[in-house]
């Protein structure tokens, strides 16, 4: 029994350091969303931070400064629900067949779990 719990600590801590690893590179990945039929781009990391933000310049109506707004509003929350899949599917890549979905251990901080 020992052994079977120490190799399962071994197989926790590489989980652990590749989970991190994941989570350094997701700074390095981008998703972009596009909302008024493509009048507003929207790019976000894999951190969920928004990268960029390109608005086509037929937008920009000085009269229409509420629907610039919300176009843009819509195509980052778009980005953001497209980086948290990016990220989940990631994270799945590294736990699968380990931790059950929805399955929290204290102490792992496994974000998306």
């Amino acid at each position: 029994m020992k052994g079977g719990m120490q190799g399962m600590l071994k197989q926790v801590q590489k989980m652990q350091d590749d989970m991190q690893k994941m989570q350094n590179e997701l700074g390095n990945k981008t998703v972009s969303e596009e909302a008024g039929g493509g009048m507003i781009k929207a790019t976000v990391n894999g951190n969920n931070e928004v990268v960029s933000i390109e608005i086509d310049p037929q937008v920009i109506v000085a009269d229409d400064k509420e629907i610039l707004e919300d176009l843009v509003v819509a195509a980052v929350n778009k980005a953001i629900t497209s980086s948290k899949k990016m990220a989940e599917e990631e994270m799945a890549k590294i736990t699968k067949g380990i931790i059950p979905p929805g399955m929290n251990i204290p102490g792992l901080n496994l974000p998306g779990f």
